[in-house]
């Protein structure tokens, strides 16, 4: 590789807005990347590629959010890799720097969403998760009807707990959790605490376990990161970067697809994490901080287990013992992650960034893990993608 020294030297997002209460994408975009420049003391000018991360909007809206911070003829790239198209951009991103294509390259990500549960825009042609939904008809006969991403993680809920035997109300105590971390971030868009009776009490979204608080809520937003080679940071004096010590994309795996929790991503996390655990010469127990996927609070309780944080039908006891949160074994998204802060789709996986750059930085404020070092970050897209990044202070 010609430069495999890449940093983070640059992070910014907006605040998080349920639909209707937020700015047109562009705007949005357009301030994130703003904040991400200005964070790393860099001109845009110095940007010699960007990589755009959207799901909801036509060709080339990247261009069009980019424009609005000027036009300087760089190359953009659109990428729409379902809700992982924000890590796929920062990949890709750090990639370009890697290859020595470019010195500085910007990834930035939005979407505006529409209320309720995301459907199909093109019933026209054939829906890019139809294998994944005749697979789990086969398994599971007569799963209930539903938006294909709430059957599946459903059905990978109760797949969990038919498997292990642990009690149902996990999903619930990881809601609360979150919840709780939201309270210290003024960028997430729930700022009330909530109760396990609340989240058991509200309406029930996939019986039997999912209800409408195990469930991250429609969301608008946008974030961006800039990303350099070390000579770049060094020949500018440019001294809180954060390195990406190692990063994998992952997708599916057709022999592994034969139980419900391998059809929710499962084994794409299991797969991307040993790749990066191998590529940085470390094991899970060196982590400190995480930010995972946590669509519904089923993902992050199989995706305890994916990343290797706790051992398989382990989470349980993870969970009971507070081994997800400040004073146990890892806090897990200290931002409040997909549940509390928000999932603007195309924004979420450089968002997820933000949150672990501020917190290696030792910036996080009162939502700060004290003496973090190294961070992972874990984004997933059914259909499918996976990307794990880990950070190193």
């Amino acid at each position: 590789m010609a430069n495999d020294k890449i940093q983070v030297i640059g992070v910014g997002m907006v605040k998080f807005a349920k639909p209707g209460a937020h700015e047109p994408y562009e705007v949005m975009a357009a301030k994130a990347i703003r904040a991400a420049l200005a964070d790393a003391g860099i001109d845009y000018a110095d940007v010699g590629q960007a990589y755009a991360s959207y799901v909801f909007g036509d060709s080339a809206c990247g261009q069009h959010a980019l424009y609005k911070v000027g036009l300087t003829g760089i190359p953009v790239v659109n990428v729409n890799n379902n809700c992982s198209s924000g890590s796929s951009a920062l990949m890709l991103a750090r990639q370009a720097v890697m290859a020595g294509v470019v010195d500085c390259a910007l990834a930035f990500g939005f979407d505006e969403m529409q209320p309720g549960a995301i459907a199909p825009k093109w019933t026209d042609r054939t829906a890019p998760l139809l294998e994944l939904e005749r697979v789990l008809e086969d398994l599971v006969p007569g799963v209930a009807e539903a938006p294909n991403a709430l059957r599946l993680f459903g059905s990978a809920a109760r797949a969990y707990i038919d498997r292990t035997g642990a009690d149902s109300d996990i999903f619930a105590k990881v809601a609360v959790k979150t919840r709780k971390h939201a309270l210290r971030n003024p960028l997430a868009i729930f700022d009330k605490p909530i109760t396990v009776a609340e989240v058991l009490a509200s309406p029930v979204i996939f019986a039997p376990y999912l209800t409408r608080l195990e469930a991250c809520p429609p969301s608008c937003g946008a974030a961006a990161a800039v990303v350099c080679s070390e000579a770049f940071a060094r020949a500018r004096g440019l001294g809180r970067g954060v390195k990406i010590r190692a990063q994998a994309m992952t997708t599916d795996r057709m022999a592994r697809l034969d139980n419900p929790i391998d059809l929710a991503g499962a084994d794409m996390t299991r797969n991307a994490a040993r790749q990066v655990y191998e590529q940085a010469g470390i094991g899970p127990g060196d982590i400190d901080v995480v930010e995972l996927h946590d669509c519904f609070t089923s993902n992050e309780v199989i995706t305890y287990e994916g990343l290797g944080l706790c051992g398989e039908g382990e989470a349980e006891r993870m969970i009971n013992d507070a081994d997800n949160t400040y004073g146990g074994k890892y806090v897990v998204n200290p931002s409040g992650g997909l549940m509390s802060k928000g999932h603007p789709l195309g924004a979420t996986g450089l968002a997820q960034c933000t949150e672990l750059v501020t917190q290696l930085r030792g910036e996080a404020g009162p939502r700060q893990v004290h003496g973090a070092r190294l961070a992972l970050q874990h984004n997933l897209g059914l259909g499918g993608a996976c990307v794990v990044t880990l950070y190193e202070r």
